[in-house]
């Protein structure tokens, strides 16, 4: 197989560029022997990249009328004013419950077995020419004599149980038209050598919240929950970046 000039310098490029990445991730790991993980800065989550507010088709706004001698707007929620999150930059808490659990179990089997015949008894009188050319003297009427047998088998199973149960402060960042509010909390802890992330964002209805200023994770829209972490631990539990390239690239 031949590989032209521009493919070759591409490869070397990628060669390149990922020899420096890991040179790059080398060093830092390096100066953070003996070190704990540090922790992020507390930066606003509308400043983070990729961040982008949230669109979605709203119901027309609606406009408070107030009545003369009335304490009652017509079109407010609620008579009296509480303490739960309601504005941008608000802070309120999310209980986290997940208690998943999931089994399945699958499989296939198949089979297919095919044979083919073909003789050439006459060829405007070509046949027997065909023939004398042919080895081992066949006969006309059986040349070719193909056959294929295949056999595919399958089978599958997940066992899957998860149960998490934490709370998190999360931030107000966006308050839409029609009054729900779009969330985003991030909470790290470290412990020795190990940081625990739990991220949550999504949004949620300010009925939906407690009077003591909780909001359940399942009553959360577009809900985005992440548990996990980094450190010494996880990282021993990751294969190697070069097995992991060999994982995506190999075919087979």
């Amino acid at each position: 197989m031949q590989i032209n000039r521009k493919s070759l310098k591409a490869m070397l490029a990628l060669a390149c560029s990922a020899t420096a990445l890991a040179a790059c991730t080398t060093a830092d790991r390096l100066a953070d022997i003996g070190q704990a993980p540090a922790l992020s800065a507390i930066e606003s989550p509308t400043a983070q990249p990729g961040y982008r507010p949230v669109r979605l088709p709203m119901p027309e706004p609606v406009a408070y009328v107030y009545q003369t001698n009335s304490l009652w707007r017509s079109g407010a929620r609620a008579f009296f004013e509480d303490q739960r999150a309601k504005d941008i930059g608000d802070i309120l808490t999310v209980t986290i419950t997940i208690d998943d659990k999931a089994e399945l179990e699958n499989a296939t089997a198949r089979t297919r077995s095919n044979n083919e015949a073909l003789g050439l008894d006459a060829l405007a009188g070509f046949n027997t020419e065909l023939i004398d050319l042919l080895p081992n003297n066949p006969v006309a009427s059986d040349l070719i004599d193909a056959s294929s047998t295949s056999n595919s088998t399958g089978s599958g199973t997940v066992d899957r149980e998860e149960e998490i149960e934490t709370t998190v402060a999360a931030v107000v960042t966006q308050v839409l038209p029609n009054g729900n509010m779009v969330i985003e909390g991030r909470q790290e802890i470290r412990v020795n050598f190990e940081v625990r992330e739990i991220i949550v964002a999504g949004i949620v209805r300010p009925e939906d919240i407690s009077s003591d200023n909780i909001i359940s994770s399942e009553k959360i829209a577009e809900a985005r929950i992440s548990y996990g972490g980094r450190g010494q631990i996880t990282d021993v539990q990751q294969p190697r970046y070069g097995q992991q390239f060999l994982d995506i690239v190999l075919p087979f």
